[in-house]
This record gives C-alpha cells, structure tokens and sequence, in this order.
C-alpha cells in the first residue's frame, strides 16, 4: 500500500488522473492536495515528515512498495476484469508502436499492479498477495457488480480473512484482512 512516502508519485497520479477529466491542478496543488489527504496543514509539513524517516546514511538499506508485473494476453478483457470488475484505475499505459504490446499500470487504493503484453515480462499463473481493510465491504462490492465470470467468496485463514480472484490470464490474487 502507499504511504505518505509516496507522495509525489501519489501527486502525479492524481494530476494525470484529474488531466483525464480535463481538470488541470499544477504540481505543487497535486503536492498540497496529497498532503492534506494525510492530514497535514502543507506539503512542506509533510516534506519534512518524509526526511526525518528517510534512511541515514548512504550505505543504509530502504525498499519501496513492490510493483508485481502480471503477463495478460487480451487488452479487453483485461480492463474488463481490472478496471470494471476489481475497480481499478488504469494510471497509464506504454506501448513502443503501433500495433505493439501493452504495458500499463492499474491502481486502486494504495495497490498498484503493472499489466504487460511482452511475453518476456511475466508468466501467467503468478499469484500476489495483497493486504488489505474492508474486505467484507470489497466482497459486496464484487458481488454487486455480478461479473459473470467471477463471484469470489470470503474464506477465514488463521491469519485472516481472504477473498481470491483469478483473471482472465491464470493470475491470481488473493487479498487479506488481518485478524
């Protein structure tokens, strides 16, 4: 999920996302609008929160949020599963050419997957493994939406409660409250 660490990429997304509605906001009213969705009076306040837990020194070890890359086939179904069924937003999309393969980026709510056509970029039938809140209000939602290839259910783990899908291409994602 992203934190206020990911601010700028969380700015970008939303200008690109509101230039998609032909709304225009600078980048530094992206970066305040961000701040302000954590609760903070201004960007500044949370640029500074952001350097004060930034690692010490050059040698010390950080990671970011992991991006998994999952291989589709069809660009069709794919927006249908992702975009229409799960609720994604699509944040971009790549392609070298005409008539060239896809590779684009869906997010929702913290969670960002990459889609790719390239056939060197993944193999179907991955699975990824999300955290998550309000799975029983995301089961109803699902099940509003009465995709007809789908209707998951909520499974109790002794880790938590779970809802699996599979898309069209085999990968499977399985998301998880914690008890």
């Amino acid at each position: 999920m992203r934190t206020f660490h990911d601010a700028k990429a969380m700015a970008k997304s939303l200008r690109q996302a509101l230039a998609a509605k032909n709304i225009d906001i600078s980048h530094s009213d992206g970066l305040e609008l961000v701040a302000a969705g954590f609760g903070l009076d201004n960007w500044n306040v949370l640029a500074a929160k952001i350097a004060a837990e930034e690692p010490a020194g050059k040698d010390a070890v950080s990671f970011g949020p992991a991006n998994p890359i999952l291989r589709i086939f069809d660009v069709d179904k794919a927006r249908e599963f992702y975009l229409d069924f799960l609720g994604f937003t699509l944040d971009w999309e790549h392609r070298f050419g005409d008539d060239f393969p896809l590779y684009c980026q869906v997010s929702r709510s913290g969670l960002t997957l990459h889609l790719s056509e390239h056939s060197g970029d993944a193999s179907p039938g991955a699975r990824v493994f999300v955290r998550m809140k309000g799975i029983e209000a995301f089961h109803k939602e699902l099940h509003a939406k009465n995709y007809r290839f789908m209707k998951p259910g909520l499974e109790d783990a002794p880790w938590g409660r779970e809802l699996h899908v599979t898309d069209p291409f085999s990968n499977r994602i399985s998301f998880c409250e914690d008890k």
